[in-house]
């Protein structure tokens, strides 16, 4: 066991060509950090160049009405779950439509998230479009159960180079927004 406790040498203080190549090294690395993190340039959008982004959220109408339980059905059920009525979970898929200019850019059919198909639909879409006026349209239909289109805006608007515009759907400020 002693001569396992000789085989250690003892560490020698570390030499000043050490710490200087440890010193050089960590300066290259700060160098090639410094030069990479500012070149090349990038630019996200050209200089005449405007930005819209469609984003929303939204949970469609349920895919069928609700409706009564009979007497027997109703007997069938545990006391617990007995409800009155019976209401699908399902939800419709969201349809948008985006026009810009009188010409369609975007048609976009989001499938409600969750296993039984009843959570939110999510869109996130983002388009270039040259600085200045620009005529936008955009449809949405939340129902399956209606043909055609439940919400829809119209609207001119003037964008400036290297602005973002956002396409929402918020019920409770009239449907859709832009902002």
């Amino acid at each position: 066991m002693a001569e396992a406790h000789a085989a250690i040498a003892p560490q020698r203080p570390t030499s000043a060509a050490a710490w200087v190549g440890q010193a050089l090294l960590y300066a290259l690395f700060a160098l090639f950090i410094g030069v990479f993190s500012r070149w090349p340039t990038y630019h996200h959008l050209g200089p005449d160049q405007a930005l819209i982004k469609l984003s929303f959220t939204h949970t469609g109408k349920p895919v069928g009405d609700c409706r009564p339980l009979s007497a027997d059905e109703l007997a069938k059920l545990p006391p617990n779950m007995r409800a009155p009525m019976k209401c699908p979970r399902e939800r419709s898929p969201v349809t948008v439509e985006v026009d810009i200019g009188g010409k369609p850019v975007l048609r976009r059919v989001a499938a409600p998230s969750g296993l039984s198909r009843d959570g939110a639909s999510a869109v996130y879409h983002r388009l270039q479009v040259a600085a200045g006026p620009q005529r936008i349209t955009v449809r949405l239909n939340d129902d399956a159960r209606q043909a055609g289109f439940t919400h829809q805006r119209d609207e001119t608007v003037t964008l400036a180079p290297a602005q973002i515009l956002i396409i929402d759907f918020d019920a409770e400020q009239g449907g859709i927004t832009l902002r």
